[in-house]
């Protein structure tokens, strides 16, 4: 589990939505979907590897296989997006090559969002005072607290973008294992999203779309 330690700022962030109702539509479409996700990824317990979703919008995946609506028990009014499963991941897509797997991928026009869970021990921003320089000597300061802070806090993160740029986020603590205590936020995750959103970004000509359609959260 890859140990990561929050920019200062961050502690500024809004850390969940005060009223996620009065989202807009899209938006409330992703953040369902996000935390449909999360529930799901959390059924099978921790310690689980880095998993993506594309987000599919419903009407159009029963339209292609309508035999899907039973099978899955949803309908475009009150799921207008579906989680699909990633089940082969691009090589490299672990924790120390995440950024890099997910900025090679592009997805089709039929995707309408993407999301990925990933786990992590998370250190408070303040131990950024007590690093010592230089990058190596860092990484391995904070691999060694990782392992023994008694402020660390292990955490799965689930993060969804939209390809129009809306954005949410959902972080279960190892310790407080609950989904009543799942925060959520459309800016609770704003490093992950972004990595997110670039699969969006245009990429250059021939570059291989990727989706398989094979497995539904």
């Amino acid at each position: 589990m890859h140990p990561v330690v929050p920019p200062a700022d961050d502690a500024a962030r809004p850390t969940v939505d005060p009223d996620p109702v009065s989202l807009g539509a899209e938006a409330r479409a992703l953040a369902d979907a996000v935390v449909e996700i999360e529930r799901h990824v959390s059924g099978s317990g921790w310690d689980q590897p880095v998993q993506l979703f594309a987000l599919v919008p419903t009407a159009e995946l029963l339209a292609a296989e309508p035999g899907l609506a039973d099978q899955l028990g949803v309908d475009p009014a009150s799921s207008p997006l579906t989680p699909v499963a990633q089940g082969d991941l691009p090589d490299g897509m672990d924790d120390d090559h995440l950024a890099e797997a997910l900025a090679g991928i592009e997805w089709p026009e039929s995707v309408s969002g993407c999301a990925v869970a990933v786990e992590r021990i998370v250190l408070p921003a303040t131990v950024e005072e007590d690093l010592p320089e230089g990058a190596e000597a860092r990484d391995e300061e904070i691999r060694r607290m990782a392992g023994s802070d008694p402020r660390r806090h292990e955490v799965r993160m689930v993060a969804g973008v939209l390809r129009d740029g809306e954005r949410f986020g959902a972080v279960r603590l190892r310790n407080h294992d609950e989904d009543s205590a799942v925060l959520t936020g459309t800016e609770l995750v704003p490093t992950l999203c972004e990595v997110l959103a670039l699969t969006f970004a245009p990429s250059a000509e021939g570059e291989e779309s990727y989706i398989d359609e094979e497995r539904k959260a």
